[in-house]
């Protein structure tokens, strides 16, 4: 009787609608594991500790391999559960012994050869960018986080899988075999689709959008305010201080005064205009932009040299390093106005505002161009659009606008552009032959030129025309180099003679974690030292703004003074 119902069970699981397609049924904390699974999951921890754009702390590093040991658990198990469902005949006896002991041996090998290579990697990138070295300390930390968060992933991978089973046990009590396999994986899917697109991202973001708005209010009773008439939030703006928003209020109240102005250039310096909308200052975008507007006219910005819109990142930041050498360069004589658009930091607000600020970009343009267009050309000033990281795709929306083409800006300088930006996308790879992809040349440089710290905008054959576009970006910019295309294309930008001078040469492509390592790269890309990844230096903002406005009486020596005046900020 016991071999029967053996034997009948034998029948029942091989007769089970799931078995084949989801595995077999058990629990999320089971103990056992796939050969094949853990085969793959060791070349992909070997794979996760080679160097990517920029350095890595412990715990990223542990959230690195964690993520990516499981992604190799899962394509080793799964391949081998499809290998079985086809009937495909495998290695048996000797054969089989011998391939496990050579698969499981290299990936030990590669294991070993990568985790005592670890630090010295490591270290590779932050000698380059002029930071401490780790040491072989960190690796507790990698293997406490690579553990826990490859044993979180795994349970709720599991935790997927018998939530298919249970769906297709219940269809399969009413409908044919292969139809509630399908229907049952499909309601799994859809399901999980639901949660993410409709619960877990959306929850994220207003969870987000709750966390961040109350720094929105940081300082709005600072009485550290602006007194000069020309800044919003002086007493005679129509903004108030308190709604201009944490990073508004920084905007407003910084920058170089008349005094040190004249100290670096001679006399004849004005104050420079800045004016600023926060969310809070008004309720819809064109109210937004229409305060702005008023800001420009009660300010005198139209009678200025040079008037710049620049399309703020995230919670309405304005880098100093880009606004203040402008503002030297001119010896004040500039307006720059700027517009709030979200309350999330940059990294965030990548993945979320898109839309935001490309509505806010080219509202907030075509408000002040209208205005503009209407003034005397020879007494209007030059009109300039500036953007840093998601405010680049702002300027690019203006840029390919259809309202600028009677009437063009006179140049733009974007810093940081992000790989979401189609303009710099297409431009990159339409770039002139023999032109390296982490710096190109577009076109000979007749409107469009690129440069990093090292300079490049020299580099155009071509007469550089009136209007004049400049991209800053850094080979190490994560933001800007990282693509899906990573998962399974070797980029360009790691070929020889196309790497930049700042990602080291033992960075390398590993199919699916490289794409990876660069996405979690993004999050830090602030935090590290000027001059590398998303830090953008002032001498490289000057620099670029000195091509872009050409200011009369230019010289290398005003350039220098300039430079140490902002070094000295």
């Amino acid at each position: 009787m016991t071999v029967a119902f053996v034997e009948q069970a034998a029948v029942r699981a091989r007769e089970s609608p799931w078995v084949p397609v989801l595995g077999r049924p058990e629990s999320v904390l089971d103990r056992v594991l796939s050969g094949v699974g853990l085969t793959a999951a060791t070349w992909a921890f070997a794979a996760s500790l080679v160097p990517s754009l920029l350095p890595r702390a412990a715990w990223l590093q542990g959230v690195v391999s964690g993520v990516t040991v499981v992604v190799g658990y899962g394509l080793g198990a799964g391949a081998h559960a499809v290998w079985r469902y086809l009937g495909i005949p495998g290695l048996r006896g000797r054969w089989r012994t011998a391939s496990l002991v050579v698969l499981v041996g290299l990936g030990l090998v590669a294991v070993l050869f990568n985790a005592w290579k670890l630090v010295g990697w490591q270290n590779d990138i932050r000698a380059l960018f002029g930071m401490e070295p780790t040491s072989p300390l960190i690796w507790p930390v990698v293997l406490v986080v690579t553990f826990s968060v490859a044993t979180l992933l795994l349970v709720l991978a599991r935790a997927v899988r018998l939530l298919g089973h249970l769906t297709v046990s219940r269809l399969a009590r009413r409908l044919p075999r292969r139809l509630s396999v399908v229907l049952g994986v499909g309601l799994v899917v859809t399901l999980l689709w639901g949660l993410w697109s409709g619960v877990i991202v959306n929850g994220f973001f207003a969870g987000a959008n709750a966390f961040f708005a109350p720094r929105d209010t940081t300082g709005s009773h600072s009485t550290d305010r602006p007194t000069a008439p020309e800044r919003s939030g002086s007493p005679q703006s129509l903004t108030s201080w308190e709604d201009l928003g944490y990073y508004g209020r920084l905007f407003v109240r910084g920058g170089p005064t008349v005094e040190r102005l004249e100290a670096v250039n001679g006399p004849g310096a004005k104050q420079p205009i800045r004016v600023f909308a926060g969310l809070h200052s008004a309720d819809t975008v064109q109210a937004r932009a229409d305060l702005v507007l008023e800001e420009l006219k009660r300010t005198g910005a139209f009678d200025r040299k040079v008037l710049v819109v620049a399309t703020t990142t995230g919670m309405g930041l304005l880098d100093h390093r880009a606004t203040d050498p402008l503002e030297y360069l001119w010896n004040g004589d500039t307006a720059i106005a700027g517009v709030q658009y979200s309350y999330l930091p940059s990294w965030i607000s990548l993945l979320g505002d898109q839309e935001a600020v490309v509505d806010t970009s080219r509202t907030v343009f075509e408000t002040v161009r209208s205005h503009w267009a209407t003034l005397p050309e020879a007494e209007r000033p030059a009109l300039y659009l500036y953007g840093l990281s998601l405010g680049t795709m702002g300027v690019e929306s203006v840029l390919t606008s259809v309202n600028i083409v009677n009437e063009p800006v006179d140049g733009a300088l974007m810093v940081g552009p992000t790989f979401l930006n189609d303009l710099h996308a297409r431009l990159g790879t339409d770039r002139d032959a023999g032109s390296p992809a982490s710096l190109p040349v577009y076109e000979e440089g007749r409107t469009v030129r690129f440069s990093d710290e090292h300079g490049g905008l020299e580099r155009g054959t071509a007469a550089w025309g009136p209007t004049r576009l400049v991209y800053l970006q850094h080979a190490s910019d994560p933001v800007v180099f990282f693509s899906s295309d990573l998962a399974f294309d070797r980029p360009e930008w790691l070929d020889d003679g196309q790497r930049g001078p700042d990602v080291v040469e033992t960075m390398g492509w590993v199919p699916l974690v490289t794409m990876w390592q660069v996405l979690l790269d993004m999050p830090g890309a602030g935090d590290v030292p000027d001059g590398y990844g998303h830090m953008y230096t002032a001498r490289a903002n000057l620099e670029g703004w000195a091509a872009v406005t050409e200011p009369p009486g230019w010289t290398v020596e005003q350039g220098e003074r300039i430079a140490a005046a902002l070094g000295a900020r």
